[in-house]
């Protein structure tokens, strides 16, 4: 295989293909080698249930996701009463039953999302 068969594509979320804005926080997307990986930014105060529930018409998230918490905390509340912190460093999995979301303290938080977020905070 020659050097010219071989692409390497490099790519930022300085520059993404999508980003899905919304009060308090927003999510790029870049696609990149057939994987959709996402970024969310959300500032304090956000929340899932009021910030992007009423623009995709629901109360609860019901994506799968799988990612990596860069800094900032935040929650995954399911609607059992239990309450998942997640910190910087740490991968999680959330399974796709319904659950609501929120930052934690005053500092934003930052994951990275390779699981669900080609449907993530999409309307319709």
């Amino acid at each position: 295989m020659s050097s010219d068969e071989i692409a390497v594509i490099l790519k930022s979320f300085d520059a993404p293909d999508e980003a899905r804005v919304m009060e308090k926080g927003r999510f790029e997307i870049v696609h990149l080698g057939g994987v959709t990986i996402g970024r969310a930014t959300y500032e304090a105060g956000w929340k899932w249930s009021e910030h992007v529930g009423p623009s995709v018409g629901a109360t609860r998230c019901n994506v799968e996701h799988v990612g990596l918490v860069l800094s900032g905390a935040a929650t995954a509340a399911f609607d059992d009463g239990r309450v998942v912190e997640l910190r910087a460093g740490e991968l999680f999995y959330i399974p796709a039953v319904p659950h609501d979301s929120w930052v934690i303290g005053d500092q934003p938080y930052v994951s990275l999302h390779f699981l669900g977020a080609e449907k993530y905070a999409k309307k319709g």
